[in-house]
């Protein structure tokens, strides 16, 4: 029995369609079982909660193997589900952390993924940690823009980063929490493609087939602005600033191979990304 949490999310999602289609028995933890809907019927449905310990020990019970993803900036729940993992004897971890833990200095965004990642480690049980860079599916925050016909705020100007797509990290994970090999592994995931956020509006643009307008913000600060326009809680909104402020500062990009090696396939690419996604942009 293998536990998904995040089930619902980008990467958690896709990572139950690929462990059904590999006939494994799943379950899901979810807070609202409504949204869970539309994910495989055989996945068992398990209602719990990562920031209430309590509800965790049902979730856990009788299974071999768990993929973690921790929302927000808490630790805590990290700390909580190991806890309820090993008493549960779960032999094998697959933790979703981030790139930002590489680092030097490490930015905020970092440290937190840092302790969750020193929470699994310290665990004892068999642990592999992904360490994705940015998603393809950040560009669905420029939904609202583009249905409006109204210009796409660019937040990172000159920087380059290599998108990935969740179904590929949703891909590794699977392999990670059903073969043998990727005890103690920290797998650094990232596309093949690096890109200016100016350059992946075209590349949307024309799956779309249609010119999208694009706006460089001014700052930083503007781009933290128009992500959360009634505001973030402090914390986030100082991490988010210090990451758009990096991202304008990386004018190469990192990309690894490690998806290409661990898959024997090259990553997805942002283009066969947009042409799936097309209708969520119209």
């Amino acid at each position: 029995m293998i536990l998904v949490t995040g089930a619902t999310g980008n990467v958690g999602s896709a990572l139950v369609r690929a462990l059904d289609r590999r006939g494994v028995e799943v379950r899901i933890l979810v807070r609202e079982p409504a949204r869970a809907a539309d994910l495989p019927a055989r996945a068992r449905r398990v209602v719990a909660d990562l920031t209430d310990p309590a509800t965790l020990p049902p979730a856990f019970e009788g299974v071999d193997a768990a993929f973690l993803m921790i929302p927000g900036l808490a630790v805590a729940p990290a700390a909580a589900a190991v806890a309820a993992a090993r008493r549960a004897g779960v032999r094998r971890l697959v933790l979703l952390s981030s790139f930002n833990v590489l680092g030097d200095p490490m930015p905020a965004m970092g440290r937190w993924h840092h302790e969750r990642e020193r929470i699994v480690r310290d665990s004892g049980i068999s642990a592999t940690i992904l360490r994705p860079g940015g998603y393809m599916t950040n560009a669905l925050e420029w939904v609202t823009a583009i249905r409006a016909g109204q210009p796409v705020l660019d937040p990172s100007g000159p920087g380059r980063y290599a998108p990935i797509d969740p179904a590929d990290i949703a891909a590794v994970a699977a392999l990670a929490l059903t073969e043998d090999g990727h005890d103690g592994a920290e797998y650094v995931l990232t596309g093949d493609e690096t890109f200016t956020a100016a350059e992946q509006v075209a590349v949307l643009a024309a799956a779309l087939g249609r010119v999208i307008p694009v706006r460089t913000a001014a700052t930083p600060e503007e781009a933290v602005r128009a992500r959360y326009a009634d505001g973030a809680p402090p914390a986030l909104a100082e991490a988010i600033l210090e990451g758009f402020t990096l991202m304008r500062a990386d004018t190469t990009g990192l990309r690894t191979d490690t998806v290409a090696t661990l898959l024997g396939r090259p990553p997805r690419t942002f283009a066969d990304w947009c042409t799936r996604h097309a209708g969520r942009f119209r």
